[in-house]
């Protein structure tokens, strides 16, 4: 397997381009349009140059990753010759699926056909396809380059020889790949989005404020991020639809979103990329000045 394609040059689809072309893959970077392939490479260069002035990697390290890349606005010309594709487009359902069957209808025969979905059924997306067996989920987390984690998610028909192939993929990579079976929001996002959810509760009841509340769990939990600075990270709509994937998949109440959420995706505010969620980001990217909205 030499060959990789990725649909997205967002955060996530940069980030997975960035990782494959680092570990000597020849990776062709597909988008809608050049201004969003530009924004995806200007941030894997920036990326690239961080990690060159912490001595991660050489200036030669550098240029190599940037040459393995080339970018596409057309997907059938992106994916020629591609031995694995893998979609890191909107968490959007209808959208997959429609990538999937174009995929599907382009790609060689032996094509494995990966998904970075976070929530969407694996077996739901392969089965737009004629290749369910080859379909499978490879859920990186964010930051791509940095964390270690990959999710595989096998969907109901997928193979067991698809899996191997994926799994000892993701450890040239450097990863480290863990199997799980194909249900709302896998395990990953099964555990956390009902904590971020609760955090939020916790904030809409009046019970804390948002620093409180962060710095309970960073400081009694010793997680990383307080839950609702990782929900600005992640994006308040990302939050959102994967709450309203694992509420339509179990019919369980206890993963029903938050009104607060709802109302302030609505509302635009996002988290890291709108400029204000529970925090506001006007001055800095890092969770220092907490959103009026919620300050005291």
């Amino acid at each position: 397997m030499k060959n990789i394609a990725v649909i997205g040059a967002g955060t996530m689809g940069n980030g997975i381009a960035h990782t494959f072309a680092q570990s000597g893959f020849k990776v062709n970077l597909i988008d809608i349009s050049d201004a969003s392939l530009k924004r995806g490479m200007d941030t894997i260069a920036r990326n690239l140059d961080r990690m060159v002035a912490k001595e991660k990697i050489s200036e030669a390290e550098k240029t190599k990753t940037l040459g393995n890349i080339s970018t596409f606005t057309s997907t059938e010309e992106g994916v020629k010759n591609a031995d694995l594709v893998v979609e890191a487009a909107t968490e959007n359902l209808d959208l997959k699926l429609k990538i999937f069957k174009q995929l599907d209808d382009i790609c060689g025969g032996d094509t494995i056909l990966a998904t970075n979905t976070s929530s969407i059924s694996i077996t739901q997306i392969g089965a737009v396809t004629s290749r369910p067996e080859k379909v499978i989920g490879m859920h990186f987390m964010n930051p791509v380059p940095i964390m270690k984690l990959v999710e595989i998610i096998r969907g109901y028909s997928t193979s067991d020889a698809v899996t191997t192939t994926i799994m000892e993929l993701s450890k040239t990579l450097g990863k480290v790949p863990t199997e799980v079976n194909d249900y709302p929001g896998f395990v990953a996002n099964r555990i956390l989005m009902p904590m971020i959810n609760e955090s939020i509760e916790t904030l809409y009841n009046g019970v804390a404020g948002v620093e409180e509340i962060d710095t309970v769990m960073k400081l009694g939990m010793a997680h990383p991020m307080g839950p609702l600075q990782l929900a600005d990270f992640i994006g308040l709509d990302v939050c959102l639809s994967i709450l309203n994937v694992m509420y339509d998949g179990f019919k369980n109440p206890k993963y029903a979103p938050c009104p607060l959420l709802v109302n302030m995706v609505m509302a635009g505010k996002l988290g890291v990329k709108s400029g204000e969620g529970f925090y506001d980001y006007a001055e800095s990217r890092k969770a220092e000045v907490v959103s009026k909205q919620f300050s005291k």
